[in-house]
């Protein structure tokens, strides 16, 4: 089967130990930063920090509402938190990079997903990496505003 590649990168005003921490805290700040009202519901079904942390989430999408049973892992403490749909063959994985002496954070949010045959295959490499962009910039800079303990726009 085929994949469909996104990704989206920011740099972020804050270190990398701190910019990771949110993204592994499953249990309050990652719910925090996902955008709404895109993301509608994530159950931690074990663990939420870090690796082996399970989630089930629930995301609707132009009126389409998408189910997720994921296992978290960490193939690079610090540096890589990956998300591996356990029913289905999809990953994202966040990438953290130091910049400027460590002082800031370049995040990358990839994702793989696969790709439907047919025409459906079609409409979805025409229509979900716009989608999946704009969801990503929104989280990230959901992630800028926790950090610096400003609002997260609904």
């Amino acid at each position: 089967m085929s994949k469909l590649h996104i990704e989206v990168s920011e740099v972020i005003d804050a270190p990398v130990e701190a910019v990771y921490a949110v993204i592994a805290d499953y249990r309050d700040a990652h719910q925090a930063i996902l955008p709404r009202p895109y993301f509608q519901e994530m159950t931690i079904v074990q663990g939420g920090h870090g690796a082996g942390t399970e989630t089930r989430l629930t995301m609707r999408v132009w009126g389409q509402t998408f189910h997720y049973h994921q296992m978290v892992t960490e193939p690079e403490p610090g540096r890589i938190i990956e998300e591996r749909d356990l029913e289905a063959d999809q990953v994202t994985r966040f990438y953290f990079e130091p910049v400027d002496d460590g002082q800031h954070t370049r995040v990358t949010i990839a994702s793989d997903f696969p790709v439907a045959p047919g025409v459906a295959g079609v409409m979805q490499r025409m229509t979900q990496p716009s989608i999946i962009r704009q969801l990503y910039r929104k989280e990230l800079a959901n992630l800028q505003a926790y950090l610096h303990g400003q609002p997260i726009p609904a």
